[in-house]
């Protein structure tokens, strides 16, 4: 059984957390500066629908999205809209109510299904060829060293290469049993070396935005020697 690496929910970026405009360690900042404990809430057009034992039990496209520090992106929905579901009033938007991520079997957004949470109008992700250098060892048995690498740039998050694994020592790395979920990367396989859990990961089946990266490695330089060169 695959374990989930509960650290590892690298999509879990919004305005509020990561370094967006709203979180306690924003990259920019606001002038004159926004109250703290600001909470951003704006309709959603998009059809949301929640199914519980088969059957849909919410199905709206008047949604609100709420972002509040400290707290995943939610959705916020018409009291009238969620029938006998578990509630619970959102104080910024009179008349909507919260509905527990885990109150329904399955989260759909215009048909595509959801994990952990809705996905963020805000976050965005650029994958571009480059010639960046990218070195990795473990335990002083290198693994990569190339400069044919591509670059990601995801919204909040500090950049990352990824690399062919043509270009890696595959036959050092075998499939852990961890996986995480990205709503921008899909679900991510982990790779061990030697000793050493988890030092890289790919996304086997990616979504449209991140189809460059598909089945590519990037590495963990907590649990390997990583030289990379990245923007300063």
């Amino acid at each position: 059984m695959l374990r989930r690496r509960l650290g590892a929910y690298k999509g879990v970026v919004t305005l509020v957390a990561g370094r967006g405009p709203l979180s306690t360690d924003p990259a920019g900042r606001f002038a004159p500066p926004i109250p703290a404990g600001a909470v951003y809430i704006e309709p959603h057009p998009r059809r949301v629908q929640a199914v519980l034992g088969g059957r849909i039990v919410i199905d709206t496209e008047g949604a609100l999205l709420v972002h509040r520090q400290g707290h995943p992106l939610s959705y916020a929905f018409p009291a009238d809209t969620v029938g006998g579901l578990p509630s619970e009033p959102e104080p910024e938007a009179p008349g909507f109510v919260h509905v527990a991520w885990d109150a329904v079997d399955t989260w759909l957004e215009e048909g595509r299904e959801l994990v952990h949470y809705p996905p963020n109008p805000y976050h965005r992700i650029d994958c571009r060829p480059t010639r960046r250098r990218l070195r990795v060892s473990v335990a002083g048995t290198k693994l990569v060293d190339t400069d044919d690498t591509v670059i990601v740039f995801e919204t909040a998050l500090a950049p990352r290469l990824y690399v062919d694994p043509a270009l890696v020592r595959t036959d050092l790395l075998r499939r852990s049993e961890t996986s995480s979920y990205c709503n921008y990367k899909g679900f991510a396989t982990y790779w061990s070396a030697g000793e050493v859990d988890d030092v890289a990961w790919s996304y086997p089946d990616p979504p449209p935005e991140s189809l460059p990266i598909k089945g590519f490695l990037s590495f963990d330089a907590a649990r390997a020697d990583v030289t990379a060169e990245l923007p300063g």
